[in-house]
């Protein structure tokens, strides 16, 4: 019960802080520049991980972070095939998250699903982890609009 009231209370901080910096101009609170530390907590799927953000000193907050510009093959799909390709994902983001336990989020919206926010992540060494993952056939790009459904082989 106090960590819901303290959730809660610190989505009322946020938003008020939120109206009091961009003047209650929601357009300009949509999305946040970044970069904003964060902390690898797991590897969800080959699309979306859960960090502790660091957004001010001594402040974390536990969020999903859905990679931008990437979709992933679904973990929970009927079809074999396609769940193993999203097995190979989550592995591979798994490898590549694992050299940089801290990383940066930049431009940082929110998303219309789960409660979770949609990020560009860089790695220490400034790399994008949707950019590997793209390049390595493991995913499809993802601009926003319907998902494409996978046909199963």
């Amino acid at each position: 019960m106090r960590n819901r009231l303290f959730s809660a209370t610190n989505c009322i901080l946020l938003a008020l802080l939120s109206t009091i910096v961009f003047g209650g101009n929601a357009e300009a609170a949509e999305k946040i520049a970044g970069p904003v530390a964060a902390e690898l907590i797991r590897v969800v799927d080959g699309d979306t991980v859960l960090v502790s953000a660091m957004p001010w000193p001594n402040h974390h907050v536990t969020t999903y972070v859905r990679l931008r510009g990437i979709d992933a093959p679904e973990l929970k799909s009927r079809c074999a095939a396609v769940r193993s390709a999203a097995q190979q994902a989550q592995s591979t983001l798994t490898d590549l998250l694992k050299a940089s336990p801290v990383v940066a989020l930049t431009d940082i919206s929110g998303d219309k699903y789960y409660g979770r926010v949609v990020a560009a992540i860089l790695l220490a060494d400034g790399s994008n982890p949707a950019t590997a993952l793209l390049s390595a056939g493991l995913v499809d790009p993802y601009r926003g609009g319907r998902k494409k459904v996978a046909a199963c082989p």
